[in-house]
């Protein structure tokens, strides 16, 4: 190869890739608050919403030179968005816990702690997989939210909301 020659595909490759960010970057400007908007819509969550929202954006930077219409450029974008939201469901697959109750039975308080576990298992029995899981996984198991999101999938984000929810949850049944 002559230096003309690879200099004029150095040119090339360059100008290709400053076109790439600069639609890149016009997409992002232009549709941003219609994804942060629609994540949210489908998560719920905030922190999940930004975390889909990264996703997309990656995914879309990887795979921007296969967009051919720009004019369809926002339902391609939305179309990664939901496509991320159904991979972090088909990432999740629930642990099996099982809690014995004589973990939860303890005499330590000088009284019969029977019932209470009972109680208490009957509760965390209820809860959804997704939510008893980690929690069962923290609480009894020790894991952080780190090495939880890392067992069953998700961001530790997500595993910090369901934590809460999950305890919000107990919380409701103990109290009634």
């Amino acid at each position: 190869m002559t230096p003309q020659n690879t200099e004029c595909n150095y040119s090339n490759n360059h100008a290709r890739e400053s076109a790439r960010h600069r639609l890149f970057n016009q997409l992002y400007r232009r549709y941003e608050g219609d994804l942060r908007r629609y994540a949210y819509w489908l998560a719920g969550d905030k922190h999940t919403a930004e975390d889909l929202v990264q996703e997309t954006l990656l995914r879309a930077w990887r795979s921007v030179e296969n967009l051919h219409n720009t004019n369809a450029a926002k339902g391609w974008l939305l179309t990664i968005l939901r496509r991320e939201n159904a991979r972090r469901f088909e990432r999740f697959q629930p642990v099996e816990v099982s809690i014995p109750v004589d973990v939860l039975t303890t005499r330590e308080c000088g009284h019969d702690t029977s019932t209470e576990a009972f109680v208490l298992h009957r509760a965390l029995d209820g809860l959804a997989d997704e939510y008893r899981t980690p929690l069962i996984m923290q609480v009894i198991d020790g894991y952080s939210q780190k090495e939880i999101a890392k067992k069953i999938g998700i961001t530790p984000a997500g595993v910090g909301t369901r934590l809460f929810r999950a305890r919000e949850k107990l919380r409701g049944v103990l109290a009634a």
